[in-house]
């Protein structure tokens, strides 16, 4: 299996599919891998793309690291994948926690091998709330995620799944297939990456990364995401970046690679190919 190696010897599982085309890099959403990528990266790959996605540290097949959980360092090693494959004109696209992932990369390592990006029910620009942010989420709902992922994190992932993670409490009929493989990439991923991914996800501002975005972007989120409230994330970083389109996927929430593949698939291609 394909990884690379990072500075501080964790080695990054990767897909690389397809090898012709413009490359197109999925970052995943916490707590899965790059498996949650895997029917876009499909697609991407069948109409003319190298998509590769990677598992990052912590989670799926790559290092398990006792340090390193947090966005400068997963950024980091985004970069390491990037510069070792030697990707140029790459689209970058980030689904929840990849969002922060991809945007936190242009913030330390610059947009010299990006064309563009497209965030998908991301977390930033802030998910927290604080003085200066006060349209964050308190603590005390991300004081929960970490009580339930230390208590019993098997329960915390099919609790996710079969609630608000696919919108399946608001009558939505989601498959339980689509339900089993987030509790499966939970569950491979390291009990400490998912504890301390919390953290980054939640309490990293990336406001001045999102000020550093100077390629076309695409922000796509659903208006009922139970995850990262559209308020929270898709509207306020679309007024963020310069110039950024945003589309809104009404009444769907935060699983949209699963839940509204097809548009996705669509509404991705046209970007990247626009």
């Amino acid at each position: 299996m394909p990884y690379i190696t990072t500075d501080d010897g964790a080695e990054i599982f990767y897909k690389d599919w397809g090898n012709d085309g413009s490359p197109v890099v999925l970052s995943h959403g916490w707590p899965l891998s790059s498996d949650a990528w895997e029917a876009t990266a499909l697609y991407l790959a069948t109409h003319g793309h190298r998509a590769i996605a990677h598992d990052r540290r912590g989670h799926g097949r790559s290092s398990q690291t006792w340090h390193g959980n947090e966005m400068d360092t997963y950024a980091d090693d985004l970069a390491t994948l990037i510069d070792t494959l030697d990707l140029h004109d790459v689209t970058l696209v980030g689904h929840s926690t990849g969002g922060g992932e991809i945007v936190r990369y242009v913030g330390r390592h610059g947009t010299s091998r990006v064309t563009r990006l497209v965030l998908v029910a991301a977390v930033p620009p802030f998910m927290l709330r604080a003085d200066d942010n006060p349209e964050g989420l308190p603590v005390e709902t991300f004081d929960a995620l970490r009580a339930g992922e230390t208590t019993n994190r098997s329960q915390l992932y099919r609790d996710l799944a079969d609630g608000p993670f696919f919108g399946h409490n608001r009558n939505n009929d989601i498959d339980p297939g689509f339900r089993d493989a987030f509790w499966l990439q939970g569950m491979a991923c390291g009990h400490r990456a998912a504890h301390e991914c919390i953290a980054a996800f939640s309490a990293t501002d990336f406001r001045p990364d999102l000020a550093a975005v100077d390629v076309p972007t695409l922000v796509v989120h659903g208006d009922d995401d139970q995850i990262v409230p559209f308020d929270v994330g898709g509207r306020r970083s679309a007024d963020l970046i310069k110039d950024a389109t945003l589309l809104v996927y009404e009444r769907s929430g935060h699983a949209l690679p699963d839940t509204d593949r097809d548009r996705l698939h669509a509404d991705l291609l046209a970007f990247i190919d626009a």
